[in-house]
């Protein structure tokens, strides 16, 4: 029997992951329809935000070369309601926040600096008028202006921008399908038939819904009991997926068979061990198009192998520039000893400020991984860490 492979570091294992990779073809959907896709090319303005100019603050306007007063108040200008005429020397008008201002060279007074009786109106003393609270046309953006750009995925804020830019639909790339399977004789899919010998099937539900915001489909394929004619059938069911992932069966005990079945079906395999803690037996494989991860079984390392490949290469292909996680550094609210021979990802807490790792690091606890909400870096032998020293630290979802 061959010896495995050595494991190959995180960022050449993120290289042969992703180099070959190119999102998926576009589609044009209605904008309101956008939300979770990634732009496939630049957005640009169809409209100039605001069309003329607005008053920034509730006020009164004057004339710019009339700032002493008093003056008389001869109308109003408020949002959807513009004051149609022009201000002469000690006129002045009532305007509200977002408000047209009138046209020519006008100031604005706050209303907390104004004194009115009737329609007569002066200055309190507190301030006088000034151009400072005035939106400018096309202070925000002009028609033409480049907004966003190609890879940019669209949120709520960016749906903002789209609709008042004036964009009915948008071309976005084509959300990738994913088939799970979670594999394992150990595993039940039924809670009340869950028998002494086994375990609930929980790492399909996790990785799902960790997919769920990148994804058109999540197809649930297991548990899948271990056998070659079992999983062979799965990665049937899934020949439609852009992308499979497996938990568990990936290392090389007598009863991992994801990888000879991998083969058996047709897909080549490019590596399958990463320098990593939780998370060296983690496997790559391709068929024509279609990506395989294969992810160990336990789920504190199901979940971090997850977060660190199947989400970037999920980001990838929906059309994200930059899928990969980034960190931050924060400082550590206690002393981090030694690092191990492998570069290891601890489960983390973060609040007010600091980051503090989980007394257990067990890759088979559930409980520690439900009250993380960061992985904090820790490179291959690193030295010892002292408390308050800042460390890179990637911020999860569960908070």
């Amino acid at each position: 029997m061959s010896l495995p492979p050595k494991p190959i570091p995180l960022e050449e294992a993120w290289e042969r992951l992703l180099s070959d990779v190119a999102p998926l073809g576009f589609v044009t959907v209605a904008v309101r329809d956008a939300p979770g896709s990634y732009l496939a090319e630049d957005l640009k303005a169809r409209r100039t935000q605001p069309v003329t100019d607005l008053s920034a603050m509730d006020g009164y306007v004057v004339r710019s070369d009339d700032c002493v007063g008093p003056w008389q108040v001869i109308g109003e200008s408020a949002a959807g309601h513009p004051f149609g005429g022009t201000l002469s020397a000690g006129e002045a008008i009532r305007i509200s926040t977002g408000a047209h201002m009138p046209t020519g060279e006008v100031a604005v007074l706050l209303q907390e600096n104004a004194e009115r009786e009737g329609e007569r109106l002066s200055i309190n003393g507190k301030g006088e008028p000034t151009e400072r609270h005035i939106r400018r046309a096309g202070y925000d953006f002009s028609d033409g202006q480049a907004l966003l750009g190609k890879g940019t995925r669209i949120g709520a804020a960016q749906l903002a921008l789209a609709i008042s830019s004036g964009h009915g639909e948008l071309a976005v790339h084509r959300l990738p399908s994913l088939g799970v399977i979670d594999s394992g004789d150990e595993l039940s899919a039924s809670l009340d038939n869950c028998g002494p010998n086994q375990i609930p099937a929980s790492n399909g539900a996790m990785l799902a819904a960790m997919a769920a915001p990148y994804t058109s489909e999540v197809r649930a394929l297991g548990p899948v009991e271990d056998r070659m004619e079992s999983i062979l059938d799965a990665f049937d069911a899934a020949a439609s997926c852009d992308v499979i992932v497996t938990t568990g069966g990936a290392s090389v005990g007598d009863h991992d068979l994801i990888r000879p079945a991998l083969e058996q079906w047709g897909a080549k395999i490019d590596f399958w061990r990463v320098a990593i803690k939780p998370g060296k037996p983690l496997m790559v494989g391709r068929k024509g198009s279609q990506i395989i991860l294969g992810l160990p079984g336990n789920p504190g390392s199901a979940y971090v192998t997850a977060f660190l490949f199947l989400l970037p290469l999920l980001r990838r292909l929906a059309g994200s520039l930059s899928p990969n996680p980034s960190t931050i550094a924060l400082p550590t609210a206690v002393d981090i000893g030694h690092g191990h021979k492998r570069r290891e990802f601890l489960r983390a807490v973060y609040r007010e400020g600091m980051v503090e790792p989980l007394g257990s690091q067990d890759s088979g606890g559930m409980h520690a991984l439900a009250i993380s909400n960061a992985l904090i870096d820790r490179p291959s032998l690193g030295d010892e860490v002292k408390a308050g020293t800042s460390v890179p630290v990637y911020l999860l979802e569960n908070g």
